[in-house]
């Protein structure tokens, strides 16, 4: 293999995900606290250190190597990218429903409304959409593959989470796991058909 600076990055970032991603399973099996971790501990400075070394690498291999693969133009960019950036702002704007502190995996209030009556990961769920979309967009296999290492991210989360929120929040998260699912399925559409049916009722 010949190293450019391209392939350089592309490792880099596939280390640091990789990285972040053994400390997310070793969490989900509960061998380890890494994530969430609830203060701002070690583990939380390694979390989103990891995570800024993956942003940035896959930044920079993206435009490297951008439509590396020849995909069609302008549809992949444009498609892609209209799929990255609707589904990028509406993960923002689940975090930001969430609240900033509890994003980033520090101790907070259960949210049980707003984005989080359709799923108890909406942010997860939009992300995995936009990096679909980032991934189309680049047209590159090496993005591609740093994009799968988010992927893996956003699937095994939820498990790394859920131990921990049980902890925290005890019958209350119980409560809410009952009614809305991990990521989206029928309650979904049941929660998002409801509120469709009041907000056509007359007062």
């Amino acid at each position: 293999m010949v190293w450019t600076v391209t392939t350089a990055l592309f490792a880099v970032g596939a280390v640091a995900g990789v990285g972040n991603l053994v400390g997310i399973v070793a969490s989900a099996l509960g061998w380890a606290d890494y994530w969430p971790p609830g203060d701002r501990s070690w583990e939380y400075y390694a979390h989103w250190t990891l995570s800024q070394v993956v942003n940035l690498s896959l930044a920079g291999v993206a435009y490297l190597d951008w439509n590396a693969l020849g995909l069609p133009q302008p549809a992949a960019v444009v498609g892609g990218g209209v799929l990255f950036a609707v589904w990028y702002g509406a993960a923002l704007a689940a975090g930001l429903d969430l609240g900033v502190e509890e994003t980033k995996g520090l101790t907070g209030d259960l949210r049980t409304d707003g984005w989080y009556r359709y799923s108890r990961n909406p942010q997860y769920v939009c992300y995995i959409v936009a990096t679909v979309g980032f991934a189309v967009m680049a047209g590159s296999t090496l993005a591609a593959g740093l994009c799968a290492v988010y992927l893996a991210w956003w699937l095994v989360l939820p498990f790394a989470e859920e131990p921990w929120l049980r902890e925290q929040y005890g019958e209350a998260y119980e409560r809410y796991a009952e009614r809305v699912p991990r990521f989206v399925g029928p309650r979904s559409l049941s929660a998002l058909t409801g509120d469709a049916r009041s907000n056509a009722d007359p007062e």
